[in-house]
């Protein structure tokens, strides 16, 4: 997965260098049947179920989320790897570890933890919840009792196989067009089939071993600080270090603190360096200058009176600033992409295309050995191949099964609205497919939004905000799991591995991810406070999805005084930004912020982006020390932080489950004066 971003998309870092990978033996190469092993599944559904609570605890928490893709292929190595080693020395013959093997290892698991984060569980499911309609206000025009729809396994596992399965069937027919034809790069795709490819050399091995070695070591001590911190964390919500007032208790108020957290210390490490920059920057911006200077109107803007969580005081600005900033930048990359990808498609010379082709300087004797390297890649993506027929089949059988079902799980999106979702879907599916390839940006959620905005004002007050937010989940299904597809199709193009095995392993991991991803979001929906505006889980996307759906069927009557004109200023701010990214020389734009991870802090607040910069910071200063170590290991010291803090939640959960809380509520306030 590009990455996900009700958030920002992310591309890995590439761990290995091309010059490595780039000569690869003529081995034999398994059938594609032998390419999926019993093995490969059990590793695949145990990474699966690891990843998917790691994306929902992003996910409720903050929304921003990394790319996993090295991670996957990393661990997956890892654990077939001693498993092997295990079973050979107690004298037991086993089947050799391929890197087609290792290929369909991640391609399942990067299919299951992508529905963490395209089942909208952090967005537009958790967004018909009573919490989030209670958190809006009861009597705030738009929101509805009737539109609540409160999380439970049976609906969501349902929701979820009746959805998530089109978008693998919608652009099979076209992966040699998109993989061979234009030759994108999907720059995620081709650095994980890379890092595989060098598992699987002499030299890439040991390369490997040591970086399995550093995951483990940061994981361990990950797991153990966020052990250690959960004594501390007392019963409320202001206690432990997650609430420690770094700079302050002055700037602890305006929430700028360091929390301790691995898991975004390790976001910080994986995200480019712009992205975390653009987030603190964005906390400085809100927190720092617009919501104190907004404070001081108090009485003449707004009652003075409100609640810290309602939407006619402070906290309506800070909603309605965010989805400004947010849409206005996915707008702007979604007509950029459509843009860029009408061009493309249109100039018919492929010599004249600008496609982001990698092309090499090459001697004869090794410009013909790659050039048979690239015919055998080519024969062995269309040896086992899915035939047209069988696509279109599953995509219209699906579209009828789902046509048919999702009215019965949301009454309000009459059948109609579904087949017309479905019959325009492809194309959709399409442009963000080939815009991942040229840039490896998903807009997955732009389109998702598109929907919600449609069918929210089509539906209108009668139903229009469940209503828009299945349109929401469906779109964002298909064109997430398209986009996921055609990028593991480039890996497996790269790695030598079939096309049908690709697939498969696709369908298998969307099936598991179909019940693995709402049986952990459900421990954490049973074991937290999730939505609580004061608590860890906050889900921002929920109340941001929710007003999105009623702006669609009421408009902008309701919106605070002045927070309009401020509103259209952000999201013309983010247009020109992006322009201006777009425009300006590369040693120029490459200072220049990201708005839709500006957006972010505006409503959580700044401790995370504190902690982001804090990661940044070590991979700056990694990186000028010694360049090498920090390609290699940055990702797997990432990893690590990020696994281990996900693999705390699990007994986290349980201890909350049975009520069983910290012994200590570690606080802090002003000293008291004699």
């Amino acid at each position: 997965m590009g990455t996900k971003t009700a958030s920002v998309e992310i591309s890995e870092p590439l761990l290995v260098e091309p010059e490595k990978t780039r000569a690869v033996e003529p081995e034999p190469v398994p059938e594609w049947k032998e390419q999926i092993t019993v093995r490969g599944l059990a590793v695949s559904a145990l990474l699966g179920s690891l990843f998917c609570i790691i994306t929902h605890k992003l996910n409720l928490t903050v929304g921003i989320i990394p790319s996993l893709n090295v991670s996957a292929g990393l661990l997956g190595f890892f654990f077939v790897k001693s498993w092997t080693g295990f079973l050979s020395k107690l004298g037991f013959s086993v089947k050799p570890f391929t890197r087609q093997e290792n290929t369909v290892i991640q391609t399942c698991v990067v299919a299951c933890y992508g529905l963490a984060f395209s089942g909208g569980f952090g967005s537009y499911l958790i967004a018909m919840d009573k919490r989030t309609y209670e958190l809006i206000g009861t009597d705030y025009p738009g929101n509805r009792a009737e539109d609540v729809k409160n999380p439970s396994l049976g609906w969501m596992i349902g929701f979820l196989f009746v959805v998530s399965f089109l978008g693998l069937f919608s652009l099979v027919p076209l992966r040699k067009v998109m993989v061979m034809d234009y030759k994108l790069t999907y720059p995620s795709g081709t650095a994980t089939a890379m890092l595989i490819n060098s598992f699987h050399t002499n030299t890439g091995a040991e390369l490997a071993g040591k970086q399995v070695r550093c995951l483990g070591k940061y994981l361990s001590i990950s797991l153990i600080w966020s052990c250690f911190k959960w004594f501390f964390s007392g019963v409320g919500d202001a206690c432990g270090f997650d609430n420690f007032p770094t700079f302050g208790l002055m700037l602890y108020r305006s929430t700028f603190y360091f929390d301790f957290s691995p898991t975004y210390v390790g976001c910080g490490l994986i995200c480019p360096h712009i992205v975390n920059c653009s987030v603190l920057l964005g906390a400085i911006i809100s927190w720092g200058f617009l919501w104190p200077f907004i404070s001081q109107y108090a009485g003449d803007w707004y009652p003075a009176d409100l609640e810290d969580n309602d939407f006619q005081g402070l906290y309506g600005y800070k909603v309605f600033i965010a989805i400004s900033l947010i849409l206005g930048d996915g707008i702007y990359n979604l007509i950029k992409i459509i843009a860029i990808t009408v061009k493309e498609i249109s100039n018919k010379s492929t010599k004249d295309t600008n496609l982001p082709v990698t092309t090499e300087a090459l001697a004869d004797g090794e410009s013909s050995k790659l050039l048979l390297e690239q015919r055998r890649r080519d024969e062995i993506f269309l040896k086992d191949g899915i035939p047209s027929w069988f696509a279109g089949a599953g995509y219209v059988g699906l579209a009828a099964i789902s046509t048919a079902t999702i009215p019965f799980i949301f009454p309000p999106l009459k059948w109609y609205l579904v087949l017309g979702s479905y019959i325009i879907a492809p194309a959709l599916a399409f442009c963000n497919s080939y815009g991942t390839g040229l840039t490896d940006w998903s807009l997955a959620s732009s389109y998702g939004k598109i929907g919600l905005f449609m069918i929210a004002s089509l539906v209108g007050s009668n139903g229009g905000v469940v209503a828009g937010l299945a349109a929401c989940g469906v779109m964002m299904s298909i064109v997430a799991t398209a986009a996921d597809l055609m990028q593991d199709f480039k890996t497996g193009y790269l790695t030598l591995s079939s096309a049908r095995s690709m697939f498969v392993s696709q369908l298998v991991g969307t099936a598991m991810g179909c019940i693995i991803a709402p049986l952990t979001f459900w421990m954490f929906w049973t074991a937290f406070d999730i939505g609580s505006p004061d608590g860890p889980y906050k889900a921002p996307y929920a109340i941001i999805f929710r007003e999105m759906a009623i702006l669609g069927i009421e408009g902008f009557s309701e919106l605070p005084k002045h927070c309009l004109a401020i509103c259209c200023g952000f999201f013309v701010a983010a247009m020109v930004i992006n322009l201006l990214r777009d425009t300006t020389p590369k040693k120029i734009s490459q200072y220049i912020p990201i708005p839709m991870a500006m957006a972010v802090p505006f409503y959580i607040g700044a401790y995370f982006a504190i902690d982001m910069f804090v990661g940044t910071v070590i991979l700056f200063v990694w990186e000028r020390i010694n360049q090498k170590d920090a390609e290699d290991y940055a990702g797997a010291v990432a990893s690590g932080l990020i696994c281990g803090d996900g693999i705390w939640t699990v007994p986290s959960a349980i201890l909350s489950i049975f009520r069983i809380n910290p012994p200590i509520c570690m606080y802090f306030g002003p000293s008291l004066s004699s």
